[in-house]
Formats: structure tokens, C-alpha cells, sequence
């Protein structure tokens, strides 16, 4: 298969680009300095020069505070970024996997959510995600996924092993999801590539838990002390963050369930592999 990776140089990209080469896949990685998704003429010429037979676009504006201050950036990247890569998608007959993200949700559903529940995103990077959603036609795929953790990039896991020296640690109980592992889901975006499954997929790592009790297991990981984290609530927060979060992120992989494909791994799992990795 030859596939365009869009925000390869970002920490799912990367694993995206990996897992792709691993499989034998011809790649053409493009970051952000060899192609801006704000920029129409740069990406249809990247997707028509390259015809590629499936384009996964794990391209975005993921500083989900700085978009609540700069809507229309994030509607440009989020959105008509995707409006552009669909364009170029239907003139080679590619196939568009698109990644999404919880944040399309407003967090107040009790149970999981599953792919078919009604969208109502509070922020503006959510809007703005669930805007790039609805750019992308029927017969190519969005994969939704929430927490997203990896080698490269920064992210929690990273986050919490940078300040695992301190007495005490404080984190938020109050809102739940499913950690996501990139090297996991890259190959579960390669294999909606490599199918051409249409429709939207709930894409996470198995397991849901607070924040607070995703740094104790990463604590714990590490060979830290897990007690030194206290709970607090979001309200507690001091600065409090500019743009709402969901509390429930939990995702049900419920389409991907039912359509038979292998659940990604229990998070504690990924999460000691790669807690390995960075400690080592």
C-alpha cells in the first residue's frame, strides 16, 4: 500500500509512519513544515503527485486551551484542513482515515459512549474537530480516540515520569477515560487504511480511569510510590483551564467490537511497555 501520513512529525504520526514501513507499506511522511493543512494548493498537490491509495490524517491543532482562545485557527487547521485532504482524497480515489476525538462529546452521558451517540462538543477544539468530521464523505473512515499517549511528543505519561521526583502530586478525579497508547492505534488506523472500512470507529485502549488513577498506575510503573498523588476536583484547578473537558471520555470501541477486529490492549499493559522504553 502507499500511504501520506499527515502530521508526521507529531507523537501519533510518528508511530503511524513506523508501524506503516514495518509493514512494508510505501510512506510518504508529511509534518507540518512540508505540508499545512490550512494551505488548500499544498495539499492537493501533495495527495495528487503522490496518488496514494489511502491517506491517514493524523494532522491537527491539538492545544485544546489555546484553540478556546483562537477559534478561528483551530477551524481552519481542524476543519478546512479536512475539507482540503478530502478534496485531494476524491481526486486519486484514495482512502481517508481521519482522526477525531472525544471532545466531539459533552461528557455528560453516565455509560460509555458509543459511535452512534448524539455529538454536543462544549470547547472549541471539539467543535472545531466534530466540524473536520463532517467534512469527510461517506465510504472513508473516522477514528475517534481520547488521551492519547506516546514515545515521542509530549503527553501525560511523560508528563507525570518528569515530576515523579516531587513529595506530592495532584490530579483530577473527576474525569474519566480510556488512555490510548500510538503505537496500538497506528495499527489499527493502518488496517482501516489497508480494508477501506467506511463509517466511524471508537478507537482506545482497554480500561477507563480518572486522571488521578492513571498517575498512580504510572507511578506505579515507574517504581514510584503511587500514594503521593492526592484527588482533586476540575473546579480545584489553579489557574482553572481556559476551555471545559469532558468528564466522561470513555469511549466503547462498540463498532470495532462488532465488526469482529481485535480490541487494542488493556492500557496497564501498553502503559508498562512504554514506561519501560522512556526509563530505560
Amino acid at each position: 500500500m502507499r500511504v501520506l501520513v499527515t502530521g508526521a512529525g507529531g507523537q501519533l504520526g510518528h508511530d503511524v509512519v513506523t508501524t506503516c514501513e514495518a509493514a512494508g507499506d510505501e510512506v510518504v511522511a508529511c509534518d507540518h513544515a512540508t505540508l499545512d493543512l490550512a494551505d488548500r494548493d499544498s495539499v492537493l498537490g501533495a495527495i495528487t503527485s503522490v496518488r496514494p491509495d489511502a491517506v491517514i490524517n493524523a494532522a491537527a491543532w491539538t492545544a485544546v486551551d489555546a484553540c478556546e482562545s483562537d477559534p478561528d485557527k483551530a477551524w481552519l487547521i481542524n476543519a478546512l484542513g479536512v475539507r482540503h485532504v478530502m478534496d485531494g482524497v476524491r481526486r486519486v480515489g484514495a482512502h481517508l482515515v481521519h482522526v477525531s476525538t472525544d471532545y466531539v462529546f459533552d461528557g455528560t452521558k453516565l455509560d460509555p459512549y458509543v459511535e452512534w451517540d448524539q455529538t454536543n462538543p462544549r470547547s472549541s477544539y471539539g467543535r472545531s474537530k466534530l466540524g473536520g468530521e463532517q467534512e469527510v464523505d461517506p465510504g472513508h473512515a473516522v477514528a475517534r480516540t481520547a488521551w492519547v499517549c506516546g514515545e515521542h511528543g509530549s503527553n501525560m505519561v511523560k508528563t507525570v515520569l518528569k515530576l515523579a521526583d516531587r513529595p506530592e502530586l495532584a490530579f483530577v478525579d473527576d474525569q474519566r477515560g480510556c488512555p490510548t497508547f500510538t503505537a496500538d492505534l497506528a495499527g489499527a488506523l493502518r488496517l482501516l487504511a489497508v480494508e477501506r472500512r467506511p463509517g466511524t470507529f471508537h478507537l482506545t485502549n482497554q480500561g477507563a480511569v480518572s486522571w488521578y488513577e492513571f498517575v498512580q498506575a504510572i507511578l506505579e510503573s515507574a517504581g514510584h510510590d503511587p500514594a503521593k498523588v492526592r484527588p482533586i476536583k476540575t473546579d480545584d484547578l489553579d489557574p482553572p483551564r481556559p476551555a471545559p473537558r469532558p468528564a466522561n471520555s470513555v469511549l466503547d470501541n462498540a463498532a470495532w467490537r462488532l465488526s469482529g477486529l481485535p480490541l487494542l490492549p488493556h492500557y496497564r499493559e501498553s502503559l508498562d511497555r512504554l514506561v519501560a522504553r522512556l526509563t530505560a
